[in-house]
């Protein structure tokens, strides 16, 4: 039986225009199951708490903070994370979004001993999941997500236990999953049509991806690549009620829902009617 003692997670973040402070996600579980809960701003300078609840085993979940050496040598069994890609590769802040970035056909997740390294400690049980065509960011979250859950608690027991054993990382594998920023968004369309659906589908729902017209920004919602070719890149080539085709390095993109810069999601009939984009126009 696993005996959850206490629950850390991110102080409580200000939200919306009267920057109310809300919960993460995290304690509002915990809390509804009774459970102690802990957001220290920075862990590394407060986690006097955690030599009182004297765990035997700390579990890691996309915390976003760097434990010091003296909380992965405080517990019994150590410190264990819940990674989010098929380790080696993709270790860092975004393994969902990179893998999708670059066009990857499975991902998964990895269970591993936490050291001071980023992401390379010994790996302990592994699931790997194929990334669908219609996946997206967020859906391979959460389908990683459960995927994860269900692999720690059927990996927490064995591992206490000594019946199964973690194996060294390959390091000449290895791969970096950088954070993510906003103007990663930004649509080069010098780009295949290909790498630009990965881009559309790796950065939803944030930050998603956009172009400009005049100076404007216009967000791009649902696209999808084409065979159509021999357009130049970033010149509209169709703007109808069917969507708007734009040229691309290779192949070209049609665009089925977009949105302008502090307006509505529009499907393209809906948003042409009110900012046409005439056929030659350049976007970038």
């Amino acid at each position: 039986m696993i005996d959850v003692i206490g629950v850390v997670t991110q102080p409580d973040r200000p939200k919306g225009r009267q920057l109310i402070p809300h919960p993460p996600a995290v304690k509002v579980e915990a809390e509804n199951r009774k459970l102690s809960v802990h957001q220290p701003f920075r862990l590394k300078d407060d986690f006097i708490f955690l030599n009182e609840l004297n765990p035997e085993l700390i579990v890691v979940a996309a915390y976003g903070q760097i434990l010091p050496q003296a909380i992965l040598d405080l517990p019994k069994y150590g410190c264990i994370n819940v990674h989010g890609s098929l380790l080696p590769l993709y270790r860092g802040a975004a393994p969902i979004q990179r893998a999708i970035l670059d066009g990857q056909k499975e991902t998964g997740v990895t269970i591993m001993e936490m050291e001071a390294g980023l992401d390379t400690g010994p790996m302990i049980s592994k699931v790997a999941t194929p990334i669908k065509s219609n996946d997206n960011a967020q859906t391979l979250h959460d389908r990683l997500a459960d995927l994860g859950a269900k692999l720690l608690v059927e990996t927490i027991p064995k591992y206490v236990k000594g019946t199964i054993t973690a194996s060294p990382q390959d390091n000449s594998q290895s791969s970096h999953a950088a954070k993510i920023t906003r103007d990663m968004g930004q649509i080069d369309w010098t780009k295949s049509a290909t790498d630009i659906w990965n881009q559309s589908r790796a950065f939803t729902p944030w930050p998603g991806i956009f172009t400009h017209y005049k100076g404007k920004l216009i967000k791009l919602i649902e696209v999808e690549p084409i065979n159509s070719s021999g357009l130049a890149p970033g010149i509209i080539a169709q703007s109808n009620a069917e969507g708007i085709i734009v040229g691309c390095g290779q192949k070209s993109l049609r665009i089925s829902k977009l949105q302008k810069d502090g307006g509505k999601r529009l499907a393209a009939e809906a948003f042409l009617a009110g900012h046409p984009l005439p056929i030659g126009t350049q976007l970038g």
